[in-house]
């Protein structure tokens, strides 16, 4: 396995005679059971760790006897614990993503986890991953996709890798994945290759954040071509001189934007550099914004930041939807980064170790856009910050993330080797060592005495056969957010633009409350007495007895029973589609009347509900003395009402009235009881208003 790849691509490191010697020996395994790509991976593994194939086989059993002892993992535990250990000397040089022979290994080593077993490799050729997918052409104009993924078909069809395959292995490599943005990256590279990876897209991945990271690395080592200093600990992560433009209250200026860090800087064509601080809290926000000449929103392709420290908001317009949408999600996540910093407030290393995965996803995120034409915007982010906060129970996966970090500060506070066997067991597993990678190559986020790779801090992060508790935070919340979009689904397929059809629907749904409160509307007019007295001594015998506390909780437990037997009886049915009356056609001028009312009334009522507020303005600061005077002895009575009278007598004395208002008997009474404070409002003058100018304008005092 592999070996076609090394033939066909033009090498890497090692000559044809070297590869066909490694294919001679892969076929006489002295481990029984393992495939022939398992094999080879171990047997490359031990060249690179300098032992031969029993010494690592027995460093394993030694190592890790709980894992040896399962017949049935055995193989592919041993593939990981090889493939983890060479992985952590391959990935010490800065260049080794360049190396064609680092992208055969890992490819070759994803294979093997596949594959780690006769038996596997057997019913992996049954399944025939040799037929050539079916390829989406429609993927937003990236050309990309459709032609390497056909030629990779056309040059072995079986040589490619699953999901878990390429998590377990690509996470152990801090550049190439991070584990919680893993599954997206995977589904970003295999979106038009029918869920399975080819090794000419993961090699062309591989070489663009080569190429990413070489660029970053050259404009970080220049300081002395920005407008600005960089602060201790502060890299730059992206840089964008084209087609930028600013735009205040007052002006719009062309420039170059950086992002960094901690912060954002906008240096303008001859004026000078503008900062926007990310670190700090300052209620940032950051949303999208729309564009055009002389004020008018037209183009989505801008971004708007406010910030306490700026008085105004700032607009950046870019070149493009997608070349916005790249910068809203990058600055999003250097945002959420610094968050998560301050919420937990990380210092030194931990705070290090968050930028740097976040400057990582930035990097990764930047070369799947260049590498691929852009990323679909239907593809989830592979930014770890803002996964974190999109998905549902993000916080979650936050929150391990936390504890890992706490527990390699513990190694880092015991470096000497003073770590507990218990906490030794926890700080392994397979998070990508960031920090250290940014730091081998040339990338500084702390000061020489605190480098982690002074004091070895980050060494030994493999989690054979198991699971950390971030990879069960991740894959508990990617379990939820698979059900969640099913649940948004539904809401697509139900989803109506047009208000009437949606009055409509709202109208058939609550019919059952509707024909309540009409109940209780014909109930409390009296027309039909027999029925309204029982209803009256219903209400009156449950107030007498007490039970009126038990009607909410019996209201719940009927809705709960009726659940649960739906839940018992339909079981696996297909919920019964719901039946809405279409509304009546109505052209478009019958629309703007009935819009038209519609705002009339709403401006009708509005117009009320501000002469009823000053109206009461006018009673509270006696500007009437004599109307203050009544309502005030009114209040005053009803205070001490309130005072002497149980809660319950009063409800039930309120409860009564309403309810008996248009009872025969007291009919005639009632009406001229509201007919006479109907017209004891009316006398009631409103306050004075008076509309200020702008300028002018004061609190209301």
């Amino acid at each position: 396995m592999g070996i076609l790849e090394l033939v066909l691509l033009g090498g890497g490191d090692k000559k044809e005679e070297e590869v066909e010697m490694e294919g001679d020996i892969a076929a006489t395994s002295p481990i029984p059971n393992l495939s022939s790509v398992a094999s080879l991976v171990i047997r490359r593994c031990s060249r690179i760790l300098l032992l031969s194939v029993e010494q690592l086989q027995q460093s394993f059993e030694d190592e890790l006897p709980d894992h040896s002892n399962q017949p049935t993992s055995y193989a592919r535990n041993l593939v990981e614990y090889c493939a983890y250990k060479a992985l952590r000397v391959e990935t010490q040089r800065p260049d080794h993503l360049a190396d064609k022979g680092f992208s055969l290994l890992t490819f070759d080593m994803m294979l093997a986890w596949e594959a780690p077993d006769t038996e596997t490799e057997f019913l992996l050729h049954e399944n025939g991953f040799s037929s050539c997918p079916e390829v989406d052409n429609d993927d937003e104009g990236s050309l990309f996709y459709a032609s390497v993924t056909r030629l990779a078909s056309q040059i072995d069809g079986k040589k490619t890798v699953g999901l878990e395959a390429f998590a377990r292995i690509a996470s152990a490599c801090a550049l190439v994945a991070d584990p919680i943005t893993v599954h997206n990256l995977f589904v970003a590279l295999t979106s038009s290759s029918g869920g399975r990876l080819h090794f000419l897209i993961y090699d062309k991945y591989l070489k663009r954040l080569y190429k990413v990271l070489k660029s970053m690395k050259h404009i970080y080592g220049r300081p002395q071509s920005f407008n600005f200093s960089l602060a201790d600990g502060e890299i730059i992560l992206e840089v964008d001189a084209k087609s930028i433009l600013q735009h205040t209250r007052i002006s719009t200026r062309p420039g170059r934007l950086t992002l960094t860090s901690h912060a954002l800087y906008f240096e303008a064509s001859g004026t000078g550099t503008s900062k926007y601080d990310l670190s700090k809290d300052l209620k940032q926000v950051v949303n999208c914004e729309l564009t055009g000449p002389w004020g008018a929103r037209f183009f989505d392709n801008a971004i708007i930041c406010k910030l306490d420290s700026v008085v105004e908001p700032i607009v950046f317009e870019f070149s493009g939807h997608s070349h916005r949408d790249y910068w809203f999600a990058i600055i999003q996540e250097v945002l959420h980064a610094n968050k998560f910093i301050r919420k937990y407030k990380l210092k030194r290393f931990q705070r290090a170790e968050s930028l740097s995965k976040a400057a990582l996803g930035i990097f990764r995120s930047r070369a799947v856009k260049d590498a691929f034409h852009g990323m679909p915007s239907h593809l989830k982010s592979i930014l770890p910050f803002n996964l974190a906060e999109k998905l549902p129970k993000g916080d979650k996966i936050l929150e391990a993330l936390y504890n890992h970090l706490e527990l390699m500060w513990i190694r880092f506070q015991n470096h000497d080797g003073l770590v507990t066997a218990s906490y030794e067991k926890q700080l392994t597993g397979p998070l990508p060592d960031s920090l250290y990678t940014l730091t081998r190559m040339g990338f500084l986020l702390l000061k020489k005495e605190d480098n982690p790779e002074e004091n070895g801090v980050l060494v030994g992060n493999i989690h054979v056969g198991e699971t950390s508790p971030l990879q069960t935070a991740i894959r508990e919340s990617v379990r939820y957010s698979g059900r969640v979009e099913e649940a948004r689904a539904t809401l697509y397929q139900v989803k109506v633009e047009d208000i009437n059809t949606n009055l409509a629907a709202i109208k058939d749904l609550l019919f059952p409350l509707f024909e309540i409160g009409k109940l209780l509307r014909l109930l409390a007019a009296w027309e039909d007495p027999f029925k309204s007295r029982v209803f009256l001594f219903l209400i009156l015998y449950l107030l007498y007895r007490g039970w009126v506390r038990y009607i909410l909780p019996c209201f719940f437990l009927s809705v709960a029973v009726y659940m649960f037997w739906h839940k018992h009886h339909s079981s696996g049915k297909p919920i019964q589609i719901f039946q809405v009356a279409p509304p009546p056609n109505r052209n478009p001028v019958e629309l703007l009347l009935m819009l038209q009312e519609g705002v009339s009334q709403l401006q009708t009522n509005v117009q009320t509900g501000t002469i009823s507020l000053l109206k009461l303005r006018a009673l509270l600061l006696a500007a009437f003395p004599k109307t203050t005077q009544k309502v005030a002895i009114a209040m005053a009575i009803a205070a001490v009402g309130f005072t002497l009278v149980p809660f319950s007598h009063i409800v039930t004395l309120v409860l009564l009235e309403v309810y008996t208002r248009k009872m025969p008997v007291r009919r005639e009474s009632s009406e001229k009881l509201v007919r006479r404070i109907k017209e004891w409002w009316s006398r009631v003058p409103a306050a004075p208003i008076q509309i200020a100018r702008p300028e002018e304008h004061n609190s209301p005092r």
